[in-house]
């Protein structure tokens, strides 16, 4: 005696529904998941030095005002913002290194060229003073930090994600499913001597 079609039907949608919990709960969701976060914090990165990129003009014209004979220093940030600005990088390109490593250097060059800049307004008293670079220099501090959580924020997302296709049951998730998807790299310091504290000498 055959049991009826609906019975049947209905013990096909248990087993899938059956199934369809336990591959959700086994983090074959993870991957995309973790890869999906680590191109959103890139896209922060990004957006944190979009929006000092956007600060510069305005803080080089505040000093211009006061420190016309301090020109390189002017002219040598004008061209790290242009070249931070030039080299762009999506989430297409994150798995790429080089394109990655070239992206920061120009970044820390303008962070170079930025301390410079600060330096210099340290000799004009006047500068010092005007509220327009003072909110400006406070903006660009701000920003500063915000980078520096975006830095980490990346960071701590592209270390989940190879963590995550480096061990089981990701590993094995990766192998079957998401092979496609490669170990991102990490960002890391191109500064010289980025390992090393500054020494403070009066």
């Amino acid at each position: 005696m055959q049991a009826p079609q609906g019975l049947r039907s209905s013990w096909r949608v248990a087993v899938l529904v059956l199934l369809a919990s336990v591959l959700a709960g086994c983090g074959i969701n993870n991957i995309p998941t973790y890869d999906e976060q680590v191109k959103a914090n890139w896209a922060q990165v990004q957006n944190q030095y979009q929006r000092r990129a956007d600060l510069i003009p305005n803080l080089v014209e505040t000093v211009k005002g006061y420190a016309k004979q301090e020109q390189d220093t002017l002219t040598a940030v004008v061209e790290a913002r242009s070249r931070a600005t030039s080299v762009q990088v999506d989430a297409s390109t994150l798995d790429n290194p080089e394109k990655l490593k070239q992206y920061q250097e120009a970044q820390g060059q303008l962070t170079g060229a930025l301390s410079r800049l600060m330096v210099v307004s340290e000799r004009y008293p006047d500068l010092k003073s005007n509220q327009n670079f003072l909110a400006l220099q406070s903006q660009l501090e701000g920003t500063e930090n915000r980078i520096s959580v975006a830095r980490r924020d990346f960071i701590l997302s592209v270390e989940k994600y190879n963590t995550e296709i480096r061990t089981f049951p990701g590993r094995l998730w990766h192998s079957l499913m998401y092979s496609d998807l490669p170990l991102r790299p990490n960002f890391e310091a191109t500064s010289q001597d980025a390992d090393k504290a500054p020494q403070v000498k009066f």
